[in-house]
């Protein structure tokens, strides 16, 4: 049976268990993982900071944003960004904002969706998700900050916030290595290199059965 503390990870985390197929089975292994993933020492970092200010019958928001880089065949470079709103408290949370500011103009043109986005209400236990792309203007890399998140809760007057975990560097229009002539070929034989060997000694003999016969039959 998993200690106490790995049941709260997997109660406060499910979706970075599942998504970076994490096992944790005691609280040396929670520890060790924290110290060695900076990705996974934030999101903690942020539980704790939001149970701090959590009270007992309160939503409790976690967000999770990342960023992928999509290549066109133009050469330009797209960021694909998506933030994950989850409520793990006991109550819901009401007129939701979630804004991300950490795209500068002179970096970044919006190209679909938005960088902000409004929902009424999330109940206890629900998620909600928002998406956009952007097309990046110059090469470099980018440390992208935290999304924020406001919210509000009726028994208080005083709007409240949270944030999301920050995204891993982007290198931005990254300089690639041409690729080699026949690189395809290569990519090919590895992924289907056994079916492609079967083939072949199967049409080889194949043909070593048939050529002979063609031979006796000139010869008749």
């Amino acid at each position: 049976m998993t200690e106490p503390w790995c049941r709260l990870f997997k109660f406060i985390f499910p979706f970075l268990i599942k998504e970076k197929n994490i096992k944790v089975t005691s609280s040396g292994r929670l520890m060790a993982m924290l110290i060695g993933n900076p990705l996974i020492k934030a999101f903690f970092i942020i539980f704790l900071v939001s149970a701090a200010t959590a009270t007992g019958d309160a939503p409790f928001i976690i967000a999770h944003k990342k960023a992928s880089l999509n290549r066109l065949k133009s050469g330009a470079e797209r960021v694909s960004v998506s933030v994950n709103i989850y409520n793990q408290g006991f109550t819901a949370a009401y007129d939701l904002s979630l804004i991300d500011n950490s795209w500068p103009q002179d970096a970044f043109d919006i190209v679909n969706g938005n960088t902000s986005h409004s929902w009424q209400k999330l109940d206890a236990g629900g998620h909600l998700s928002h998406s956009f792309e952007l097309e990046a203007k110059r090469k470099g890399m980018f440390h992208g900050a935290p999304a924020v998140i406001y919210f509000r809760i009726p028994t208080k007057s005083v709007q409240q916030e949270a944030y999301s975990t920050p995204i891993f560097p982007l290198d931005i229009l990254e300089e690639r290595p041409p690729e080699k002539k026949f690189e395809w070929a290569k990519r090919l034989m590895a992924k289907y290199g056994s079916q492609i060997s079967v083939i072949s000694i199967v049409v080889l003999f194949i043909y070593l059965i048939i050529t002979p016969s063609k031979a006796s039959k000139k010869k008749r």
